[in-house]
């Protein structure tokens, strides 16, 4: 009887086995195991008002890695180039409109009033928005007179609506009508829900973002508004990663915007 064949076939068996063996033995290590995905615990859209000023603060907005929107004053010597920096680092730009408030405070030029007709406010938005090209939408830089008023008000969202423009209303006034008339215009808004600096403290800073936490948390998404100040974006800087880590998603205003 020939047993080559049966010992060829041993043989191969054998070899099929002992690659099995290696093939099982490889160090768990080197096996990828999928990331676990943490739940969204909600969604934050994290403001900041008053560039153009300067760019001072630009440098920490460098750090800064997650979505945030910048809201960027018209008409000033760096609002051109403040606004494409910012673009350039995957912010959303928005114009930040100088509006007229109740107290006496300084206005910036071209403060729309609330005593306005349409042409004036068309005019003063076409050179805004010429100056701040890349903006998604239009927040109100002041304003309590102005979004305390329906009619002056009514004309800003007109113009934005036509521009496809989101109308975010940083409500510095409970007696704001922008909430109704965005109804019933059917115009894209949101509704500021926390200042962050009211007061330029550190500590103070932080107590307001795990405010805003808490209200995105417990109502799906929150907006928080600070102002390009040194302690706010640095506080921001240091807090972002750890709520990402948690479980909070840092989202444009236009994606929170209905």
């Amino acid at each position: 009887m020939n047993r080559r064949p049966v010992i060829i076939i041993l043989l191969i068996l054998a070899a099929l086995a002992f690659i099995a063996v290696i093939l099982t033995s490889v160090d768990k290590k080197l096996v990828r195991k999928p990331k676990a995905v943490i739940p969204v615990k909600g969604r934050i859209a994290i403001v900041i008002d008053d560039w153009g000023y300067n760019l001072n603060n630009l440098v920490i907005a460098e750090g800064i890695k997650e979505p945030i929107t910048c809201a960027v004053l018209p008409n000033l010597k760096n609002s051109r180039l403040v606004s494409q920096r910012l673009k350039n680092l995957g912010f959303e730009i928005i114009l930040h409109l100088p509006m007229e408030p109740k107290e006496k405070y300084h206005l910036e030029k071209n403060t729309i009033t609330a005593s306005m007709n349409a042409a004036e406010v068309r005019n003063i938005l076409n050179k805004d928005l010429a100056s701040i090209s890349s903006a998604k939408g239009i927040s109100n830089h002041m304003g309590s007179c102005v979004t305390e008023d329906a009619r002056a008000s009514a004309l800003i969202m007109s113009e934005a609506k036509k521009r496809n423009l989101y109308f975010l209303d940083s409500y510095v006034t409970s007696k704001s009508v922008c909430p109704l008339l965005a109804e019933r215009m059917n115009i894209r808004f949101a509704k500021r829900n926390v200042f962050l600096d009211n007061r330029d403290d550190p500590a103070y800073i932080k107590e307001q973002i795990t405010k805003l936490k808490e209200l995105a948390a417990k109502n799906g998404y929150a907006i928080g508004i600070g102002h390009d100040r040194r302690n706010t974006l640095l506080a921001l800087k240091e807090t972002i990663p750890k709520l990402v880590k948690s479980g909070y998603k840092f989202v444009f205003v236009s994606e929170v915007a209905e």
